[in-house]
């Protein structure tokens, strides 16, 4: 159930009760008009579990969706765990037990979700009721409230006698993962049964992203190359940081894509050499370079790009040796993302570029991430697989002459070589220069 192709829980509880009242051909109307973008559907979903079961060889497995915040003052998005298993976004609480020793295969796969609450829904927002039009929208034919959850985990549990961490680890100042602190409590009670980690295996699912998935991450940088080429459009001096970033971020709107995969970081000048740069409320003036740093969301899944652009149409002589020192970077970067290679390799090539040029104090971050549903996405502690789609950034920071570049792109590890998923959006400087002239 992505959130490209498929309705949410909430969504559904409306259309049911719309329903009562009128049927209507929505429901297809609905599947027509989301044909054509790419999104995960419900059979992908379905082998994601389907692998995850055979990994875990008989042991249980917990995933948690996270609880939401009580105020609703910041919005309810499912752990990537939760949501890579199951498509669902909105249902705070919710939780997914595997138990593949289970003799009745319907049971392998527990959905639970919290009770219905009608008064609080008033509120909030209803949700369906749990049934065949549940069952086949998320594609789990098991679905319990959470109340159930204690009574069948102790039975899978006291059946399987192993359970498998499959949440993030957490530090030693920070709480344990929710999973680790529910099979601590059933060890207490169950004799015998013992506790494995496995938290790098979803990591590795995640880190090898599918041809769906990859079709999610490109389109969500074709939305996000609309709003860089309206920012080359339209920049000029005078402009404030804040009117850049809106209007690339209203064209992601219009471009279909409901999220930002991140804040966008629109510095200009002095504020270009701050990596993480988020005030975006200065005066953009004639000379001066602004790093642009943002992405659109779509089907859930991230894009993540920047591009350094001249304020004025035109970058200056040293701005350009800079720039041109960044670019070869990148390219040497991107080269390097193969199979195998672990991301400090590939690091390396690019730092061996700027180094070689003089600038080795200047690039003081790591070349890059995975991503996927999580704009820093699940990182497995092993070498570049086939499918992992990183971010290559180098970037090279001078407060002393307010310089600050970064280029960023997205790139799939193939067989082949690497793929730039948003090499359609211009980095080259005449590039860069030529759309800014028209």
């Amino acid at each position: 159930m992505g959130r490209g192709d498929s309705l949410t829980l909430r969504a559904m509880a409306r259309t049911s009760t719309r329903r009562r009242t009128a049927r209507t051909s929505s429901a297809s109307r609905a599947a027509t008009a989301d044909a054509n973008p790419p999104a995960i559907g419900a059979i992908e979903f379905a082998k994601r579990r389907a692998n995850l079961l055979k990994v875990l060889d008989g042991s249980v497995g917990l995933v948690f969706a996270g609880e939401a915040d009580p105020s609703l003052h910041t919005p309810f998005r499912a752990s990537a765990h939760f949501e890579y298993l199951t498509g669902i976004t909105d249902e705070s609480g919710a939780s997914l037990l595997l138990d593949p020793r289970n003799p009745n295969p319907a049971r392998r796969v527990q959905l639970f979700l919290r009770p219905l609450n009608p008064e609080r829904e008033k509120w909030d927002g209803f949700r369906p009721e749990i049934g065949s039009e549940l069952r086949a929208r998320t594609g789990i034919e098991t679905i319990f409230r959470s109340n159930m959850l204690p009574m069948q985990l102790l039975d899978a549990a006291r059946r399987a006698r192993q359970m498998s961490l499959l949440m993030p680890l957490a530090t030693h100042t920070a709480p344990v993962s929710a999973d680790l602190d529910a099979f601590r409590r059933v060890c207490e009670r169950v004799p015998g049964c013992g506790i494995v980690d496995r938290s790098q295996v979803l990591l590795q699912m995640r880190a090898r992203k599918s041809a769906d998935e990859v079709a999610c991450i490109e389109h969500a940088g074709r939305i996000t190359g609309l709003g860089f080429h309206v920012a080359m459009a339209m920049l000029k001096p005078g402009m404030n940081e804040f009117q850049l970033q809106r209007a690339v971020e209203e064209a992601y709107h219009h471009g279909g894509a409901r999220d930002l995969a991140f804040r966008t970081i629109a510095g200009g000048g002095f504020n270009s050499t701050v990596l993480h740069y988020h005030a975006n409320d200065q005066p953009l003036e004639a000379g001066e370079l602004v790093c642009l740093d943002s992405g659109a969301k779509w089907a859930g899944y991230s894009a993540d790009v920047t591009r350094t652009l001249p304020v004025s149409g035109r970058f200056s002589p040293r701005q350009r040796e800079v720039y041109e020192v960044v670019l070869q970077a990148q390219a040497a970067a991107i080269k390097a993302c193969r199979p195998g290679k672990r991301l400090h390799e590939v690091d390396e090539a690019a730092r061996g570029v700027i180094r070689k040029a003089g600038f080795g104090d200047y690039f003081i971050h790591s070349i890059g991430h995975h991503l996927g549903l999580e704009t820093h996405d699940a990182n497995p502690d092993e070498p570049l697989a086939e499918g992992a789609v990183v971010t290559i950034e180098p970037g090279i920071y001078m407060p002393q002459e307010s310089i600050g570049i970064r280029i960023e792109d997205d790139i799939l590890v193939t067989r082949r070589g690497p793929r730039t998923l948003t090499a359609h959006i211009p980095s080259g400087v005449i590039d860069i220069e030529r759309l800014m002239r028209r």
